[in-house]
């Protein structure tokens, strides 16, 4: 299906591109992006493995990225502040993103899904599961932690010295590649042509680096979500590499050790991307899950 757009979306009333791919009659798979990141960063080829899985895949733009609605007028966000406790400069937090996922279900005439979040996706999943749900089926919780700040956190040194993504087109893309070769997969050969050619489309898309950080500043005011991801009675799968230095591995194990009953995979090898070679295995699992919990009586 090509992209479209629904309108009206969620009590924020935005705007959400979103692509649809599958049978509309096979289970929906709703997956949810990262920080900074776009519906496209989940690779056609995964969402293909995912469908030859028999499930329907929905993916989206969230708020502030892509062709979904940006909110350039918000105050200016202050990082530093936030990170020091002031969350006054926060323009939304991470339970509007999540009703605006719910939202989307609605326009899609869908009563619920099984959600699929990477990195801050998978921190709005987990808040669709806690304030929604009888709208979600199963939880998958990838290179995402539990917004305890003791477990989870980026190695900085790696991060620092690749400064703030530039404004201008081909900048971003050379950004881009470094980026991805510093939080990337050690374990697994780079494909710089695939990140660059996947950047200029991002950057064609919506390029919003203002944008990024409202979505960074609303992940620091949701706060710790610990004690409520112990209330959680759904499947659960966590995945996570065990060289991710964008969000160490501790915050995975913290979210599988959370939620009852969750099967924690960690993979060597693997850090803060997908890795053509691990898309059948990742899809395999998610999959998987959602068929087992497609088979589960009511209320199990």
């Amino acid at each position: 299906m090509s992209e479209e757009k629904a309108l009206n979306v969620g009590p924020s009333a935005i705007e959400v591109a979103y692509e649809r791919f599958g049978d509309p009659k096979a289970p929906p798979v709703l997956l949810v992006m990262g920080g900074g990141a776009q519906m496209i960063h989940w690779p056609e080829g995964f969402c293909a493995e995912l469908v030859d899985r028999d499930v329907q895949v929905i993916r989206f733009d969230n708020r502030d990225s892509g062709r979904s609605s940006h909110f350039h007028d918000a105050p200016s966000p202050d990082i530093q502040a936030a990170m020091a406790g002031d969350y006054s400069s926060a323009s939304y937090t991470l339970s509007d993103m999540a009703a605006d996922a719910v939202g989307l279900l609605d326009v899609l005439g869908l009563d619920s899904a099984h959600v699929v979040g990477a990195s801050l996706g998978g921190m709005i999943a987990q808040m669709i599961a806690i304030e929604h749900p009888d709208r979600i089926r199963s939880l998958t919780s990838m290179m995402s932690t539990t917004g305890d700040r003791a477990v989870g956190q980026p190695d900085f040194t790696v991060l620092g010295g690749l400064g703030a993504p530039p404004d201008d087109r081909q900048s971003f893309i050379g950004w881009q590649v470094r980026a991805m070769r510093a939080i990337g997969s050690p374990g697994y050969k780079p494909d710089d042509a695939k990140v660059a050619e996947r950047a200029g489309r991002a950057y064609d898309r919506g390029h919003d680096r203002v944008g990024m950080l409202r979505q960074a500043i609303a992940v620091l005011a949701s706060g710790d979500r610990t004690e409520r991801l112990r209330s959680l009675r759904l499947p659960t799968l966590v995945i996570h590499g065990a060289e991710d230095v964008m969000c160490d591995v501790s915050g995975g194990r913290a979210t599988a050790a959370a939620v009852p009953g969750a099967t924690l995979e960690i993979f060597d090898g693997l850090g803060h991307n997908f890795p053509r070679e691990l898309w059948p295995v990742i899809a395999t699992l998610i999959a998987e899950l959602v068929h087992r919990a497609e088979a589960a009586p009511p209320g199990d």
